[in-house]
């Protein structure tokens, strides 16, 4: 007995068996003032087993059996309930209930007896059938539960196969540490609910033919008490409340909820915040936001009359410590809570739906924002269940990951994210997709001689739609192993009426094809041999061609094994002359593909015929083609060819390209050929050169070759027109002159009788101006147009003609400045120079652009200056000046004491060793300053870089040699020009190469330029 109370505990699993503790029992309480003894309680053990329950077979909980399908072994008669009341420790039961199973066979043949033949096969039973609810009844109902208690939801379902029972909760999931679930998932239970439990339950039954749900709308209310206390008496008794043994008719307000009780929401959902109080008389309630908050009132909050206050809908700015204050007559209670609201829990990149092929990776993205100040937990679920234990599916941050995916792997997965106040949850479905499985029993039915009747089971579509079905055959006797394709049908088709031929082995496979692919054949199915049959085509591509003079032979594309219809496969080859009276001459020969006619005349037309037959007998009659016997070659030359200058004649033609009369050293003869029909007597040779003489012969070809050629004829072209000058360029360019230069044609195609040569100007706006016309002799190579404008472009054309007409035309630009045109370098070479007592005599030989000036520059060798354009007057060039003026003057006096001394004056050394550094020596191409070699003990004159504006010195002015005033190399100059000496020595001169020249050295002291 347990202590403290009078309840007897009899464990029968531990102590023994029941039947020990059969009786009557009575229990007895006694205290000083007497005793009180119970009813008589009869204890028996029971003969009956419990109902073993399963996913078909479950007790709800109003205590109902539901079957969701019954099974021959349901058949009882002993089906009873035992309803038990745990207060008055009674059992009931009811009468025991029969329960008889009937076979579908047993059940039709009642159905038959009571019904019409039509009735009843519209009311056949139904082996399978989709899910239907046993409880709760419709699509919805409705269900509340006091904060605090367990929340029980239920739902049977009946189907075939067994449905299976889901849960889900709309805009939610499933608290995962509160969730339980009983009686193999029909029965949803969550412990210590809240406000926050409330919303729309679903649950789901499902099977292969279908899937209903049921959403029950649950309401979780705040827990109030009443305590009920009637006494009926006459006169009528005075009821008191005591509490503990304290009488409450009077008691100032307490307030029973805990203080500082924290509350946390989500924002946008309904805050409770409790206020559980109690007093008498019955205390007024008032809340207060903040410590100098005024009172909370109706028109945006809801006071309920327990004391909690409601927050419809709780913002951030609701969070903040709430007072909670109790008022009677006796006194005042207050208590302080505090709310906080936090941000929800949000899936931003839900996961999406996937079709994959099996064997391939999926990947499904969850990712979650929550509130910083809570901690989310992240759960992938399969089906509304965990995830398969398997190292293929593996989990990160944000990514669930599924490799090598089976068929098993398809369904609904789903990303669920809960917090301590929140939960969140997206589904997604994953099809595995394949081609499909292969057809599998395939039948032969309908077996006549030229056609058969297949029918297959299609394998698994794998969750893609079979489009087609592809049947292919093998012709076991002619051709084992090899597969031909046959036919195609829809893939809703599970037959095929096919077409055969005769003497074939068929054997038939079929492919299934989706939009993955195509599936793997089938088995093969059984082999049916056809009945053999007269062939019914004959050969094709018959030809008849002779391979010598005397000769006809005759070939075939021969039937192949399948196209024979039966053994002994032959051929009969007919032939007779297309032209003569002679009947037709056949023979039989075997399954080759040629037949050789001998003894025939020399290229005879013959009609041929090959016709086909087997053991069964002959093909329908073949097709008559035409053929020739061999050819020989021709004996005959064409006659009677003549040619004008626009066609030449006949056949093929041979004709070469003689010498053109500007040509006639030439020994290379092109050799071209062109080819007619042979029912032509006449034709173009075109691609002929203007000009040009031809000779052509033609002859006679056959397929055996050529026949003799026809005596050669000749034929000359006219002139035409030239083809553009080869090259047009403009050399030395000057201020009002430009030369052109050409080369002739590369094409004349006759004699050139003149060049045209036309010209316009081009002003800066790119505007052309008059058009100059031109006639050149045709001899010339280069001429020169004078008086033009300074500074000036000019546009040229410039072309060729013959007595034929003009030719086609060149074009160039250019400009008389020398800006733009770079023009030819002058070229001055064997410059010689002889010097007398008082004069030098300087001669040159030039090259280069006309009317140019030319200036001589002379000095002490080693210290020549150039004198640049407009320094003259520049202060810094006359004091340069000035001091090498004052240089040369000490040298000078220098010189002239060691030459009174009687010494010799080495005017070479001396040089080398005062050179001016600043002073370089001068390039003779190009004007410009340039080192000089010393290689020799005398220096030529230079061309400056300077020309004068009114001193020159000319070439063809220059005639006198100062040689003729002087005493050759020996004579030397003061500054004044007067003779001072002579050297030690002399030197001969050498020859002169290139530009380079070899004179006299001339120790000059002073710089002079000739007038």
């Amino acid at each position: 007995m347990r202590p403290g109370s009078g309840t007897l505990v009899i464990n029968i699993m531990s102590e023994g068996k029941a039947e020990t503790y059969e009786g009557i029992y009575q229990c007895t309480a006694r205290n000083e003032r007497g005793a009180a003894i119970s009813n008589n309680i009869v204890i028996r053990p029971s003969t009956f087993q419990r109902l073993p329950q399963s996913e078909r077979v479950s007790q709800g909980l109003n205590g109902d059996l539901y079957f969701s399908n019954v099974l021959p072994e349901d058949t009882r008669e002993d089906y009873i309930c035992y309803a038990r009341f745990n207060h008055t420790q009674t059992i009931q039961q009811k009468q025991p209930i029969s329960l008889k199973v009937i076979s579908v066979d047993e059940l039709n043949d009642t159905i038959a007896a009571n019904l019409s033949d039509t009735e009843f096969y519209g009311a056949k039973s139904s082996r399978e059938r989709p899910p239907t609810f046993l409880t709760p009844e419709g699509n919805a109902s409705h269900k509340e539960e006091l904060r605090g208690n367990v929340l029980s939801l239920e739902c049977i379902a009946e189907g075939l196969p067994t449905p299976i029972i889901y849960w889900i909760k709309e805009d939610g999931i499933l608290p995962t540490n509160r969730t339980f679930y009983r009686n193999f998932k029909k029965t949803l239970q969550i412990i210590q609910v809240s406000e926050s439990d409330s919303g729309n339950y679903q649950c789901i039954a499902k099977n292969a033919l279908g899937a209903i749900h049921h959403t029950i709308s649950v309401t979780v209310k705040g827990e109030d008490g009443t305590l009920i206390c009637r006494a009926y008496g006459n006169p009528k008794p005075r009821i008191s409340w005591l509490t503990n043994g304290v009488p409450i008719e009077t008691e100032p307000p307490r307030i029973l909820t805990s203080e500082n009780t924290l509350y946390q929401v989500i924002a946008n959902r309904p805050a409770f915040l409790d206020c559980a109080f109690f007093g008498s008389p019955l205390p007024t309630i008032e809340w207060f936001k903040g410590a100098k908050g005024s009172a909370l009132h109706e028109d945006i909050y809801v006071l309920h009359e327990n004391g909690t206050l409601e927050i419809p809908v709780a913002q951030k700015d609701s969070t903040g410590t709430y007072t909670c204050v109790a008022r009677n007559k006796l006194g005042i209670a207050k208590n302080e809570v505090h709310l906080e609201v936090k941000d929800p829990t949000r899936i931003l990149k839900q996961p999406e739906y996937a079709i994959v092929q099996r064997g391939s990776t999926v990947s499904f993205e969850c990712k979650v924002k929550h509130d910083h100040t809570l901690i989310a937990t992240v759960t992938w679920l399969k089906d509304n269940g965990a995830l398969p234990n398997d190292e293929r599916f593996t989990v990160d941050k944000d990514h669930l990951v599924v490799t090598d995916v089976r068929d098993d792997d398809g369904g609904t997965y789903t990303c669920a994210a809960n917090t301590t106040l929140d939960d969140v949850s997206a589904s997604a479905e994953l099809s595995v997709v394949d081609v499909p499985n292969p057809p599998f029993d395939l039948e032969l039915t309908n077996q006549l001689d030229k056609s058969v009747q297949l029918s297959w089971t299609p394998g698994d579509d794998n969750n893609s739609p079979i489009t087609k079905f592809v049947i292919e055959y093998e012709d076991a006797m002619h051709e084992a192993g090899l597969w031909h394709h046959q036919a195609e049908v829809s893939g809703t088709q599970t037959t095929a009426q096919l077409k055969l031929s005769p003497y074939v082995n068929y054997s038939f496979r079929v492919m299934a094809e989706n939009s993955i692919g195509r599936s793997l054949p089938s088995e093969g199915s059984e082999q049916y041999l056809t009945k053999a049959a007269e062939p019914d085509k004959n050969p094709t591509a018959v030809e008849g061609l002779g391979s010598e003079p005397d000769n006809l032979v005759i070939t075939w594309k021969p039937l192949n094994g399948f196209e024979s219809n039966g053994p002994g496969l032959q051929y009969r080859v007919s032939w007779r002359q297309r032209d003569g009276d002679d009947e037709w001459t056949s023979v039989v020969v075997a399954n080759v593909s040629k037949y050789i006619v001998s003894g025939t005349p020399t290229f005879v037309p013959y009609l041929i015929k090959v016709q086909a037959l087997n053991d069964v007998g002959f093909a329908p009659e073949p097709a008559v083609v035409m053929g020739h016997s061999g050819e020989d070659l021709p004996m005959v030359a064409p006659g009677n060819v003549h040619v004008n200058v626009l066609n030449s004649t006949l056949a093929e033609i041979y004709y070469w390209k003689a010498q053109s009369p500007s040509q006639r050293n030439r020994r290379h003869v092109e050799k071209k050929i062109l080819t007619f029909q042979g029912s032509k007597t006449h034709g173009m040779l075109p691609g002929l050169e203007p000009f040009s003489h031809y000779s052509l012969n033609v002859r006679v070809v056959n397929g055996k070759g050529e026949g003799p050629a026809s005596p050669d004829r000749a034929f000359s072209t006219p002139e035409g027109v030239p083809s553009a000058p080869s090259s047009l360029k403009i050399v030395n360019p000057t201020l009002d002159s430009l030369t052109l230069e050409w080369d002739p044609p590369s094409h004349p195609n006759g004699v050139l009788t003149e060049y045209t040569l036309k010209y316009q100007p081009i002003n800066s706006t790119h505007e052309l101006g008059p058009l100059i016309d031109l006639k050149i002799p045709a001899n010339k190579t280069r001429w020169t147009l004078k008086n033009l404008n300074f500074s000036t472009r000019y546009k040229f054309y410039f072309y060729a003609q013959t007595s034929a007409g003009s030719g086609s035309q060149i074009t160039e630009e250019a400009i008389t400045t020398m800006d733009e045109v770079q023009a030819v370098n002058p070229r001055i070479s064997n410059l010689t120079a002889t010097a007398a007592e008082n004069s030098a005599n300087i001669s040159w030989k030039y090259e280069g652009p006309e009317h140019v000036i030319f200036y001589v520059e002379y000095g002490v060798a080693g210290t020549m200056a150039s004198r640049q354009v407009d320094i003259a007057t520049q202060g810094w060039f006359i004091g340069l000046m000035c001091a090498v003026a004052l240089l040369i003057l000490i040298l000078l006096i220098v010189c002239f004491i060691r030459r009174n001394k009687g010494g010799k004056y080495p005017v070479k050394e001396k040089e080398d060793a005062h050179a001016d550094p600043e002073i370089q020596p001068m390039k003779e191409d190009d004007g410009t300053f340039g080192e000089y070699s010393d290689a020799e003990d005398h220096k030529p004159l230079k061309k400056g870089s300077r020309t004068p504006s009114d001193r020159t010195v000319k070439k063809e002015d220059s005639d006198d040699s100062l040689v003729d005033y002087g005493e050759g190399v020996n004579g030397q100059f003061n500054e004044d020009g007067s003779f001072i000496g002579q050297y030690s020595g002399k030197k001969e001169k050498e020859p002169v190469e290139g530009n380079e020249s070899s004179e006299a050295p001339s120790p000059v002291n002073a710089m002079n330029s000739f007038v």
